[in-house]
């Protein structure tokens, strides 16, 4: 009977291994589809403030289409409809090409 006991906690220590294997893999899918894209986002997101310069036309967060009339060290401002607006560089959602309408760094899903 004893032995029958030890076989009994051997198959129930390879469940074990079987949920920690399978937790390490939710971990990694997890990681591959939600941390790494985000990570991404924000380092474009961060590249396009870094690259703002003045004249460029741009889109903000909030849907307001203006141009760059100043840039300071981590605000813009903008100039729309011929009223300017200071707004923190972060809060630029895209630049839009001027030649062909098209937009760049777009951060939307």
């Amino acid at each position: 009977m004893f032995v029958l006991a030890q076989e009994g906690t051997d198959a129930a220590s390879g469940g074990g291994y079987s949920t920690l294997i399978f937790l390490a893999l939710m971990a990694v899918v997890f990681y591959f589809l939600i941390i790494r894209p985000q990570r991404k986002r924000a380092n474009e997101q961060k590249e396009l403030a870094a690259s703002l310069s003045v004249g460029d036309r741009v889109q903000t967060i909030g849907g307001m289409v203006g141009r760059v009339v100043a840039v300071e060290e981590d605000e813009v401002v903008l100039e729309v409809e011929g009223t300017r607006i200071r707004m923190v560089s972060r809060a630029i959602a895209n630049r839009q090409d001027t030649t062909t309408g098209s937009t760049e760094g777009d951060t939307g899903s």
